[in-house]
Formats: C-alpha cells, structure tokens, sequence
C-alpha cells in the first residue's frame, strides 16, 4: 500500500485501522461531513432560521448571506480554531488544543451558539472515539467529559481530523463544506431554496470556501474571533423565539 509521508498530521494516525493513502484521508472527510454522521451538527441553521423569521433574508440574498458568514464568522473563528487545534494535536500539545477550545468558546457571545457548539461537539468526540479509535480522540474526549475543556465542534474536529491523518487543508476545507451543506439543507427546509438551487449555491460558494480555507491557514491564536453581529442578534432573538425548527 503506498504511504502518503507527506501527508500533514499522518504520523499522529498510525495504527490500526488508519487510512494511510490519500485516498483513505478523503473517505475519512466524506464520512465526517456526511450528514448521516450523527454529530448533531445538521440540526442546526446557523442564525438562518432567525434571518428568515426577521424577513431579512430570502432566496436572491441566500448566497451573500452564506459567504458573509464564511468570511467574517465561520473562517476567522471555528475555521482557524480547527486549523490551531490540528496543528497542536498533531504535535502533541494538548495545552495548546485546550486553550484554542477555551478562547473559541469565549468568541460565542450568545448562549445559543455556545450550546450548540459544545453539544455538537461532545457528541462528535463521542462518537469518533468508538468509530476511529484513536489515542487522540479518546485523550481530548477524556479532558472534555472531566470539564476541563468546553468541546467546541471546531475544536473536536480539528483533533479527529489530526488523530486520523487528514491534511489540515483538507480538515478545514471539508468542515467548511460541512457548514454550506448544513446551512444549504437549512435553507431547504425554511423554504429558501430548493434541491437544485441549493445545489447551484453550494457549488458557486466553492471558491469562497477555498479563500476562507486558505486565510484561515494564516491565523494565529490571537487572530481567531468573528465579526457577524447581525448574525448574534439573529441568533440572540432566534432562542427567545415561540417556535423554532432548529436548534440554532
């Protein structure tokens, strides 16, 4: 079988049962992201549910919404926290990957947004822990259920992805994709789009998705913070609201 020794991270995913082709990376990706894996992480809308009670978005701002968020939300933040957390958890430092959860936790200003990140991302270390058995995973899930830690979703992906030999790119870009496919399917069920415009959305915002991917690469710890207020007041109003299909 050929090894991919040049793969960022994959001296920390040797063992039994790691994929060591690229190609084995690239099933670990697709299977992570699909929204069959039951992370919880296709529950939520992403602050959409409360653009769309507000009446501030419909189907023609659908795409200007989605990469403002990429931009100034996801990238800068849960982006950059898993690119800083892969890194540290391929090295190691399991200091570094819990003060990179800390600070990310600290960047949700809402209560809804901090639940619905360290829910989901409870349930990912959880779960990974039993499909990919990894000393990695079972250290940071250990830290996270003793409350050491907050296990943000982005966070607990970055120290699959690192446990399991991803690339960093690769890990970034496929959970960015993860979030336009989540938010993509949101808008489905909200009635903002549908399958085939959803479709055209998610593939237009590919480019976006490799900008994003790429700036979050270049961040450091004290760069990680977002910029989408209007997003928190959606989400803010979105958890005092009398009905609601998501969880966020």
């Amino acid at each position: 079988m050929y090894r991919d020794e040049s793969a960022e991270g994959a001296g920390s995913a040797r063992g039994p049962g790691t994929p060591v082709t690229a190609l084995g990376h690239l099933l670990t990706s697709l299977q992570l992201t699909d929204s069959a894996f039951p992370s919880g992480f296709y529950t939520l809308s992403h602050s959409l549910e409360g653009f769309a009670q507000a009446g501030a978005v419909d189907r023609a701002s659908l795409p200007v919404l989605l990469n403002d968020l990429l931009r100034h939300g996801v990238g800068p933040c849960d982006a950059t926290a898993l690119a800083l957390a892969h890194r540290a958890a391929t090295a190691g430092d399991w200091e570094a990957v819990t003060a990179v959860d800390q600070r990310l936790n600290a960047t949700k200003l809402n209560r809804e947004m901090r639940s619905a990140a360290t829910r989901t991302g409870r349930q990912l270390l959880d779960l990974a822990a039993e499909v990919f058995q990894k000393p990695g995973i079972d250290r940071y899930h250990r830290e996270v259920e003793a409350r050491r830690a907050p296990g943000t979703q982005a966070v607990a992906a970055g120290v699959v992805y690192a446990a399991t030999g991803v690339p960093v790119r690769q890990a970034v870009a496929a959970d960015l994709f993860a979030f336009c496919a989540s938010f993509a399917g949101a808008a489905l069920r909200l009635r903002l789009t549908d399958h085939r415009l959803a479709q055209v959305l998610l593939r237009r915002t590919a480019p976006v998705i490799e900008e994003t991917t790429d700036r979050a690469l270049a961040r450091g710890l004290g760069d990680l913070g977002a910029t989408t207020f209007a997003a928190d007041v959606m989400s803010a109003r979105h958890e005092r609201a009398e009905a609601r299909l998501f969880a966020s």
